[in-house]
């Protein structure tokens, strides 16, 4: 582990090497701390009442996050984290209209080869949707949930031999060539299987890369206090919003789809290079570096650095001394298993989970298919599926992530916490009685637009209150 934080992927901080990763409270990412508040260690100094003047003294000489720099990193971090995602799903209709335009091109070179009389038009079929466009969306939820579920899990176990600074950049790199060929793409013909098989292909590496990311995003943010996950899901609310907006400016300027896909694919590109130059910055900022050596060195041994800067002398007796509680906790760290970690973060894993289980299963998947039954042949019908679906979503959701700072009910260890997520199944039937289309069995019960809409901002706001609420809890 060492040797590849000596690769020049990460520079190192002046204070000393990057921590080793340590066990998390409730992300992906076992490599966050308990919390971002420096805690001693079991087994401490045995000089009575020194671990307190410690903790004291470094809370006296912590460093001030200047500018919010800091804090403007996570922010920037948790917006590249899934905005190129969000721009991915946002090009939903780029994908299903060019599989429809492959199959149609194929039906019409079909005709023209038939054997005609020569005086005979050409008959053109009418254009048809493809198989594959018909079930893209289903099968792109299926190819985002599984690896997503899958390289979660992993993660938990990669913490332990790939570096943290192997784990965001090399995700961030590999989620950066994925959306440049995806914009290479927009420019290449090809047919309708090739195609279909490529973007799902893609959507695999981006949520496998993503789901690491993620994870070791909110372990590298466990080095510091509780607060600054804020940024992160902050960032990661905004993101959806950006997109939306995105989408509705493209239809508004009468761009065509291919070239609108372009743009999203290009803009996500770019804000993915400025968190990559955003990370790397990270430990040069003072800030950043003064929570990592607390992490890597325990309050000991920031007692000891202290004392030599206010009396400019240790004696050697007395350094031995502060150093007790370092390597007295080493094995304290060694012996939480993950499954006793587990353990106690169970409630609010599971949470986490079903909620974005529940989520990932209809949106966009089912909302996307759903049609305005007021629209006609307004502007409205375009317009639809943007605003309703895909703004208000991002909107509530990020207004559900942004009111956990200021109200937390219900509580940490109450019942009322797991009995709300669970209830959220709700809106399985209800968005599927919408007006989706098209529909062979189930009667369209919600058929009005404001019934979607306010179905889609419940659920929206259930998601990102509800999910913010288990992150905050979990290092507690």
């Amino acid at each position: 582990m060492g040797g590849a934080h000596g690769q020049g992927l990460l520079p190192e901080p002046e204070l000393g090497p990057p921590p080793k990763d340590r066990p998390g409270p409730l992300c992906s990412d076992p490599s966050a701390g308990k919390s971002g508040h420096p805690q001693a260690p079991e087994g401490g100094s045995s000089r009575p009442g020194k671990t307190n003047t410690a903790v004291t003294m470094t809370t006296t000489h912590q460093p001030q996050d200047r500018y919010k720099a800091v804090w403007l990193i996570f922010f920037m971090l948790g917006l590249g984290t899934l905005l190129p995602w969000n721009f991915f799903m946002t090009a939903t209709r780029y994908f299903t209209n060019r599989l429809d335009e492959s199959q149609n091109v194929s039906l019409v070179t079909a005709e023209l080869s038939k054997d005609i009389q020569p005086s005979a038009a050409p008959t053109v079929p009418s254009p048809e949707r493809n198989l594959l466009s018909a079930v893209f969306n289903n099968v792109m939820t299926l190819c985002a949930m599984l690896p997503l579920l899958f390289f979660t899990c992993l993660n938990s176990f990669l913490h332990q031999r790939i570096p943290q600074s192997v784990r965001i950049l090399g995700s961030l790199v590999a989620i950066l060539l994925v959306f440049l060929i995806t914009a290479v793409l927009v420019k290449v013909q090809l047919a309708a299987l090739p195609f279909f098989v490529i973007t799902m292909v893609k959507i695999v590496l981006i949520n496998s890369f993503g789901a690491i990311l993620q994870g070791s995003l909110f372990g590298l943010a466990g080095l510091l206090p509780t607060s600054y996950t804020a940024p992160i899901m902050s960032g990661q609310g905004l993101a959806g919003i950006f997109a939306s907006v995105a989408m509705i400016c493209a239809i508004a300027s009468g761009s065509e789809l291919s070239e609108s896909a372009f743009g999203y694919f290009i803009i996500a590109c770019g804000v993915i290079v400025l968190a990559i130059v955003c990370y790397l910055a990270l430990p040069r900022l003072e800030f950043y570096r003064y929570y990592q050596q607390f992490k890597l060195e325990g309050p000991g041994e920031q007692e000891t650095k202290l004392d030599l800067i206010s009396k400019g002398e240790e004696t050697g007796a007395n350094k031995e001394e502060s150093r007790v509680p370092a390597p007295s906790s080493q094995p304290t760290n060694k012996g939480h298993s993950i499954r006793a970690i587990l353990r106690n973060i169970l409630v609010p894993a599971l949470s986490v989970c079903f909620i974005f289980t529940v989520t990932i299963g209809v949106f966009p998947a089912v909302t996307a298919e759903v049609r305005s039954s007021i629209a006609g042949t307004s502007a409205w019908g375009d317009y639809f599926i943007p605003v309703s679906c895909f703004l208000t979503f991002n909107v509530f959701d990020w207004l559900g992530r942004s009111l956990t700072a200021v109200f937390t009910w219900p509580g940490k260890d109450s019942h009322w916490l797991p009995s709300l997520v669970l209830a959220r199944m709700l809106f399985v039937p209800l968005l599927l009685l919408c007006n989706v289309q098209p529909r062979r069995h189930l009667a369209v019960v919600f058929e009005h637009d404001a019934w979607f809409i306010v179905f889609m901002a419940a659920f929206a706001f259930s998601n990102g209150y509800l999910a913010s609420l288990c992150m905050c809890f979990g290092p507690k």
